[in-house]
């Protein structure tokens, strides 16, 4: 893999943790927790910057709840502005990656996932399929 100068740097740069902030806060505009970091954003994503810059950025605790959808599930989540570096990470960090991964490496990946998975794999066995069939004429 190659190396890479200046992630770092571009990890805490302004214009990626806005970003970050953007992605973390999507379809949860309106919880308590996001519009209390909203309400002064470039000074918290400043005083982020500062933290992460100065190497004293601490992660803060995860929240627990259960969740009952399809099944009942223990969730643990991270405070939103932890949740806005992580974004920040994964922004600088996911193209690199993404770049060295085979075709058919579907998780956590952008327009890939679960059911593209499992489309390509009906592909798969119908082409076995198929050729077992003419194998067998």
């Amino acid at each position: 893999m190659k190396t890479y100068k200046n992630l770092f740097n571009k990890i805490c740069s302004f214009e990626n943790l806005h970003l970050a902030y953007l992605k973390a806060r999507k379809c949860k505009r309106y919880k308590d927790e996001i519009l209390k970091f909203s309400w002064n954003l470039e000074e918290n994503l400043l005083k982020l910057q500062k933290e992460l810059m100065s190497q004293t950025y601490q992660h803060g605790g995860y929240r627990e709840f259960v969740v009952c959808d399809s099944k009942k599930r223990k969730i643990k989540a991270a405070p939103f502005k932890d949740r806005v570096v992580h974004h920040a990470l994964c922004n600088i960090i996911e193209p690199i990656f993404d770049r060295e991964f085979i075709y058919d490496t579907y998780a956590c990946r952008e327009n890939k996932g679960t059911h593209r998975a499992i489309k390509r794999l009906e592909k798969f066995i119908k082409s076995v399929n198929s050729t077992l069939r003419e194998r067998e004429r």
